[in-house]
């Protein structure tokens, strides 16, 4: 075993600076630093270290141990989208009958359309999955949201006057949108990838 390089990958590098040595940033070669990965023992400055529950370690060990957490497969991304999107749309529909009740009903439309994700993908992560699946629930509630816009357009220009009806059906339809894709998010989201 030599004391800079590995001989092979796995082998242990044995760090043989001196105690009282300036040591430098791997990433930036002329800052010096104290601070060392907890992972690795390379050096790192505050601008390369990441905070994790066990200490500072360096992007590419956190980004190296985040690939363990990611176990999406490729079909899983068009599962999860039209899903959210299907079971957007129905909620949405559905909230333009619900009126107040919008408040406390959409945030639960957020939730089975979470666990519906995450049955269709055997439950199986990533961020992007998520993400996908949250913009996926929003643009699934929109279109009966547009559709209300339009017609309170037309109803303004042909010189109707505003009906309460009409502008509380839009706010409660911008409101499920905004509580599904937050639930949705919320609920898929339950462990923190960066």
């Amino acid at each position: 075993m030599s004391f800079n390089q590995p001989d092979k990958p796995g082998d242990e590098v044995i760090d043989v600076t001196p105690i009282d040595a300036p040591l430098f940033c791997y990433n930036h070669p002329q800052r010096e630093t104290l601070l060392r990965c907890n992972r690795c023992s390379r050096p790192i400055c505050i601008d390369c270290a990441v905070k994790t529950p066990t200490g500072y370690r360096c992007k590419e060990c956190v980004r190296n141990h985040q690939k363990v957490f990611e176990t999406t497969r490729w079909t899983d991304f068009p599962l999860a989208i039209v899903i959210s999107l299907v079971l957007s749309y129905f909620g949405s529909y559905v909230t333009r009958y619900l009126g107040f009740f919008t408040i406390f009903l959409a945030p639960i439309a957020g939730i089975i359309i979470a666990e519906a994700v995450r049955w269709v993908t055997r439950r199986r992560r990533s961020i992007q999955l998520f993400r996908l699946s949250a913009a996926a629930a929003a643009l699934g509630s929109l279109p009966l949201l547009v559709l209300q816009l339009l017609a309170l357009i037309a109803i303004l220009s042909s010189g109707g006057g505003l009906g309460s009806g009409s502008i509380f059906g839009i706010v409660w339809s911008g409101l499920y949108t905004i509580l599904v894709t937050s639930s949705v998010y919320g609920r898929l989201g339950g462990i923190n990838i960066r």
